[in-house]
């Protein structure tokens, strides 16, 4: 398989400029459910618009922060504030593999093979609320978690990246995503 779309870029942005968007966003990657704690729709937007965005803005291994660090966040907040649930800690991997596979999606097929942007979204959210969906499922056969949990890992993920790759899409038209000064 060739890993080279890794290395592509909506804009080209300085090293630098690289960086600092990485620590940026890795530090509101971590915190965004500390900072807004409310329904899963939002943050999940939240998330999901990071997701996109860095995908599109930065090169190979710097993508992985923004793959981890939310899920990381919401277990902390869980940990520190309450109500901290075993059922997310189990499906914090899927998570990560889940988000892996939208923004890994949409590079692939909107920077490196130049499909239609919202198709590229589509087939990424698609993926990642399936995946997530599947893991859930055969975690609730097994009893390891509740239907609830599986809810929240289907539908609910597939309007969460949608609405999150509409945000990271209005950035970036908009000239948002540019103009930031990181």
């Amino acid at each position: 398989m060739n890993y080279a779309f890794l290395y592509e870029q909506e804009f080209a942005l300085p090293e630098a400029r690289e960086y600092a968007r990485l620590a940026a966003y890795s530090i509101i990657g971590f915190f965004v459910s500390f900072l807004l704690a409310g329904p899963q729709l939002l943050v999940g937007s939240v998330v999901n618009a990071l997701l996109v965005t860095t995908a599109l803005e930065l090169r190979n291994w710097k993508l992985l922060p923004i793959l981890i660090l939310p899920s990381l966040g919401v277990l902390s907040r869980g940990l520190v504030f309450g109500p901290f649930t075993v059922y997310l800690a189990l499906m914090i991997p899927f998570i990560w593999v889940g988000n892996a596979l939208l923004a890994l999606t949409v590079k692939k097929l909107y920077l490196a093979d130049s499909r239609n942007y919202w198709a590229s979204l589509l087939a990424g959210a698609s993926l990642k609320a399936a995946f997530l969906f599947a893991c859930a499922l055969a975690l609730n056969y097994f009893g390891l978690v509740p239907a609830p949990i599986v809810a929240a890992m289907g539908l609910m993920q597939l309007v969460t990246a949608l609405l999150g790759g509409t945000i990271s899409r209005f950035s970036a038209k908009t000239g948002i995503a540019r103009a930031l000064p990181l």
